[in-house]
C-alpha cells in the first residue's frame, strides 16, 4: 500500500501532500467487510471543515487542483492514464480479496445441540453431486443381507424403558455412531412412569364369578377399586357415546367395556371420563385382532405425550419444579383385559340392544351387570437416555433434519422397536460412508436419534423437544419417524404434514418395492393421497414433533392390510411373528423402508431449497373455513339467539386470503430465486420453516393444551374444534358455550393471519387488510 502511495505521489509532479488514501473499515457486527477507497489531498482537508461529499458538491470558479498543477503535455497525459490504471488494479484486487472473504465466511449461527464446532464449509451454493448420482450411490450402500446381523444385534427379549436392557441397547447405538465417525452424545432425563404392581395384581370380579388377575396394564391409570354396572361402548369413540346418550342411557358411574382399535387407549378413556364413567376395560376383539384370546395388552392412557408430571417443560430435575400434573392424566381407572375375559362378560350382558353396525355383540348391559375393578399400578421415577449422532452439513450446518426411532418395548418389541432401530443405524452407516468415502457433502445436517420410553407415550422424544423447544422450532426443519416401519407386506401407509406431500410423492415414485416396480406403482393406484395417506394419530411418535413443536413430520409403514399386525403392545411381538406377517421378507422390507426414509432425508439436505409445498395448507384452511361458515349460517338461520348478530366469518375468510396470497408470493420468490445466492436460499428456507410452527396457537398453554397446532392438533382451539363447537351449539348441547366459541374463533383467526404475516417476510411486505 505504501509503495502504491509513493508511486502515485511521484506521478503527480512529486507533490508529497497529494496522495491516495485507502480507508479499510470492518463492520464489527459480523456482516461482510466493506472497503471504502477515498482520494484526498491536503487541500481537501483545509476547505472550511467541509467533508469530501460537501467538497465535491461545492461551486467554485477556480480550476481543479489537479489541473492547476499539471499541464496537458503528452508525458503528463501518459502519467495520468498510468495512474488511473494503477488505481483501478489496486481497487480490483482489494474488492476480490473482500469478496473471497465473504464467500468463505463460516456460518456463526448458534446451536443448542452438541455439534457446535463448524464443519468444513462449502464455498459455493451449487451441490457437488448431482441428485441422480446421490440416489445411485445411496442404493449401492444397502442390501438385505446387511440387515441380518444388525437385526440380530439389536434384538433382545427385555428392554423396557429405563431397564439395564434398554441402557445396553443405547450403548450399542452410541458405539455404532462413534464407529461411523459421527459426532455423538446422550441426553438423560428423570421421568415418572407407572408400572404394574410390584406385588399383587390388577384384577376384576364380574357378578358372582371368580377373580380375574391381569398381567397386562395401562400406565397412568387412576388407582383404587370401583364397583359399577358394565356398559358396552363399541370402540369408545365420541360418536359411540353420543349414540348411547341418544338412547337415554345413564352413563354416570358405569364401567365401560370397549374394543381396542381406531383410536388410542388414552382417547377412549378420556371420552368415557366425559360421560362420568368410573372405569374403562379395553379388550382386543377377534374381528380386529387375530392374536390368541389369552393375549395380554400393554399401553398407556395419558392424553398427551412426554412425562405427565412435568407438562410443558423437560424432566431434567424434578426438584426444581413444584408438584404438577398434565391435564391429560385420567382420574378414572383403566385396564386391559383379554379377549376371552371380554367374551365371558359380553355373553352375560342384558339391557338394550346394541345400535346397528356394532358387530356381533347383542346387548349393551344393564344395572344388574355389576363388576368390581381394582388397579394398583405403582408410580416410579426412572432415568432414561436418548442417544444422538450427527452428520454435519457443509453450507447450513445449523439447520437439520431429525430422524428417530424408539428403542424400548414392553417385551421383545421386534416390530415396534428393533426394526426401526436397525433402519436408523443402517441409515447412519450408509450416509456417513457416502460423506467420508464418496465425496457427498450434504448442505444441511442430519441428526439421528434413538429414543427411550416410547411405549409410555413418546416420553424420551417429547422431553427432548421440551428441553430445546425454542431452538428446535427454528432450526429443525423436518422429523422422520421410523417406529413400526415394517408390520406386514401387503400395504403401505403414510401420515405426514401436508408440507411434505410432494417430497413423499417423489420418494414413492423413485423407490422400488422388493424385486418389483416403484412403491407408487405397487400401492398408490394412481392417487397416493387418497389410497395411502392416513391421519397422524395421537399415539404416533411423530405427532408431538408436528402438533407440539411445529416441525413438519412424516411417519410411514408397510402393513398387513386388514386386520393390522396384532402384536403391537404385547409380549408376542417377536421375530417369528413378524416373519409370519411378512412371508419371511423382513430384511427386504427393512431395506426398502431404509431407502424410502433415506430418499427423503437426502433430498432435504441436498437441494438448495427445501422441497415443501405451502399451497397444500391453503386448501385445508379453505375447506375448514367453508365448513365453519356453513355452520354459522345454519345457526343464524335456525337458532339466531345462540350467536350475536355482530358475529361474522368475514375476518376468518380474510385471514385465509392473506395466507393464500402470502404462500403464492413465497412460491413466486422460490421460482425466481438465484440458487447460487447462499444467503437468499437461507432466507427463503427460513420462511418455509416458519409455516408449521406459526400454526401453533400462541394463545394456548402447552401445559393445558400441548398440541397447539390449529389444523392438526387437538382441542377447542383448532379449526376442527370450532366446527364441533358450532355443531354442539346447534344441537343445544349443555356443554356448548357461545362466548367461549367467540373467544376461540377470534384467536384462531389471528393465528392464521400471524402465519401469513410470517410467510410474507419483511414487515413492509405484510398483508394488513384484516
Amino acid at each position: 500500500m505504501d509503495q502504491a502511495r509513493t508511486t502515485i505521489s511521484k506521478i503527480f509532479n512529486g507533490e508529497p501532500h497529494s496522495y491516495t488514501r485507502f480507508n479499510l473499515t470492518q463492520n464489527m457486527e459480523g456482516d461482510n467487510s466493506q472497503v471504502e477507497m477515498k482520494l484526498s489531498s491536503d487541500m481537501d482537508e483545509e476547505v472550511g471543515g467541509n467533508g469530501v461529499g460537501e467538497h465535491l458538491n461545492h461551486n467554485s470558479n477556480r480550476k481543479p487542483y489537479m489541473a492547476q498543477k499539471l499541464g496537458r503535455t503528452p508525458k503528463n497525459l501518459c502519467f495520468m492514464a498510468a495512474s488511473t490504471l494503477l488505481i483501478f488494479i489496486i481497487g480490483y484486487l482489494i474488492g476480490y480479496l473482500v469478496h473471497r472473504k465473504k464467500d468463505v465466511a463460516p456460518n456463526c449461527a448458534a446451536s443448542v445441540l452438541p455439534f457446535e464446532k463448524p464443519a468444513e464449509h462449502e464455498t459455493g451454493a451449487a451441490p457437488l453431486m448431482d441428485w441422480d448420482d446421490v440416489k445411485k450411490l445411496f442404493a449401492q450402500k444397502l442390501s438385505p443381507p446387511k440387515f441380518e446381523p444388525v437385526l440380530s444385534e439389536f434384538s433382545t427379549a427385555d428392554h423396557r424403558a429405563g431397564s439395564p436392557g434398554d441402557e445396553s441397547l443405547g450403548n450399542k447405538v452410541l458405539n455404532r455412531f462413534k464407529e461411523y465417525s459421527m459426532n455423538s452424545w446422550t441426553d438423560e432425563h428423570f421421568v415418572k412412569v407407572q408400572d404394574p404392581p410390584a406385588s399383587g395384581y390388577n384384577k376384576f370380579v364380574f357378578k358372582n364369578g371368580s377373580e380375574e388377575r391381569l398381567d397386562g396394564f395401562l400406565s397412568y391409570s387412576g388407582n383404587g377399586a370401583v364397583k359399577g354396572a358394565v356398559l358396552y361402548a363399541h370402540y369408545g369413540e365420541e360418536s359411540d357415546f353420543r349414540m348411547l346418550r341418544d338412547k337415554n342411557i345413564n352413563m354416570s358411574g358405569r364401567v365401560m367395556l370397549v374394543r381396542a382399535g381406531r383410536i388410542s387407549f388414552a382417547e377412549k378413556v378420556a371420552n368415557a371420563a366425559k360421560m362420568s364413567a368410573s372405569a374403562v376395560l379395553i379388550y382386543p376383539d377377534s374381528a380386529d385382532y387375530t392374536s390368541d384370546e389369552t393375549t395380554q395388552f400393554f399401553g398407556h392412557v395419558h392424553l398427551g405425550s412426554g412425562d405427565p408430571y412435568t407438562p410443558g417443560f423437560p424432566s431434567f430435575n424434578h426438584t426444581q419444579f413444584p408438584p404438577v400434573q398434565s391435564s391429560g392424566l385420567p382420574k378414572i381407572l383403566a385396564q386391559t383385559i383379554t379377549a376371552r375375559m371380554a367374551t365371558n362378560i359380553l355373553r352375560q350382558l342384558g339391557g338394550q340392544n346394541v345400535p346397528e353396525g356394532w358387530g356381533v355383540v347383542t346387548k349393551l348391559g344393564d344395572e344388574t351387570d355389576v363388576i368390581t375393578v381394582e388397579v394398583n399400578n405403582v408410580l416410579t421415577e426412572k432415568k432414561i437416555t436418548n442417544v444422538f449422532g450427527v452428520i454435519k452439513g457443509f453450507v447450513d450446518s445449523d439447520r437439520y433434519v431429525v430422524i428417530g426411532a424408539q428403542r424400548d418395548a414392553w417385551g421383545s418389541g421386534f416390530a415396534a422397536s428393533t426394526v426401526g432401530t436397525s433402519v436408523l443405524v443402517e441409515l447412519a452407516r450408509s450416509i456417513s460412508d457416502m460423506v467420508k468415502n464418496n465425496g457427498f457433502k450434504p448442505r444441511r445436517s442430519i441428526v439421528f436419534a434413538s429414543w427411550s420410553a416410547g411405549e409410555y407415550g413418546s416420553v424420551g422424544a417429547t422431553e427432548w423437544l421440551e428441553g430445546y423447544l425454542s431452538s428446535l422450532s427454528m432450526k429443525a426443519f423436518s422429523y422422520i419417524n421410523l417406529d413400526g416401519v415394517v408390520s406386514g407386506r401387503n400395504g403401505f401407509k403414510v401420515a405426514a404434514s401436508p408440507l411434505m406431500y410432494n417430497l413423499i410423492e417423489g420418494a414413492l415414485k423413485e423407490v422400488n418395492y422388493p424385486n418389483q416396480a416403484s412403491l407408487y406403482s405397487q400401492f398408490a393406484k394412481g392417487n397416493w393421497e387418497q389410497n395411502l395417506l392416513e391421519p397422524m394419530k395421537l399415539d404416533n411418535a411423530a405427532y408431538p414433533f408436528l402438533a407440539f413443536s411445529g416441525i413438519p413430520s412424516v411417519s410411514f409403514r408397510f402393513t398387513s392390510g386388514n386386520p393390522e399386525y396384532p402384536y403391537f403392545g404385547t409380549m408376542l411381538d417377536t421375530r417369528e411373528k413378524l416373519n409370519a406377517a411378512t412371508s419371511n421378507q423382513v430384511p427386504q422390507l427393512a431395506e426398502t423402508a431404509t431407502r424410502f426414509a433415506g430418499h427423503m432425508v437426502l433430498r432435504l439436505v441436498h437441494d438448495h431449497l427445501l422441497r415443501m409445498d405451502l399451497m397444500k395448507y391453503d386448501k385445508i384452511i379453505r375447506n375448514r373455513v367453508a365448513q365453519i361458515n356453513r355452520e354459522v349460517l345454519k345457526i343464524k338461520k335456525m337458532h339466531p339467539q345462540l350467536l350475536p348478530k355482530a358475529l361474522t366469518v368475514k375476518w376468518l375468510i380474510m385471514a385465509h386470503g392473506s395466507y393464500s396470497r402470502a404462500s403464492q408470493s413465497l412460491a413466486r420468490d422460490i421460482k425466481n430465486s438465484d440458487l447460487e445466492d447462499i444467503e437468499m436460499c437461507r432466507i427463503i428456507n427460513d420462511r418455509i420453516m416458519s409455516v408449521e410452527r406459526n400454526f401453533l396457537s400462541p394463545y394456548m398453554s402447552p401445559k393445558e393444551s400441548p398440541f397447539r397446532h390449529i389444523l392438526l392438533g387437538s382441542g377447542p382451539h383448532t379449526l376442527k374444534g370450532l366446527s364441533n363447537h358450532l355443531e354442539a351449539l346447534r344441537a343445544d348441547n349443555p356443554e356448548a358455550d357461545a362466548d367461549l366459541f367467540r373467544h376461540q374463533f377470534a384467536l384462531a383467526t389471528w393465528t392464521i393471519q400471524g402465519c401469513a404475516n410470517t410467510i410474507a417476510g419483511d414487515i413492509w411486505s405484510l398483508d394488513n387488510e384484516i
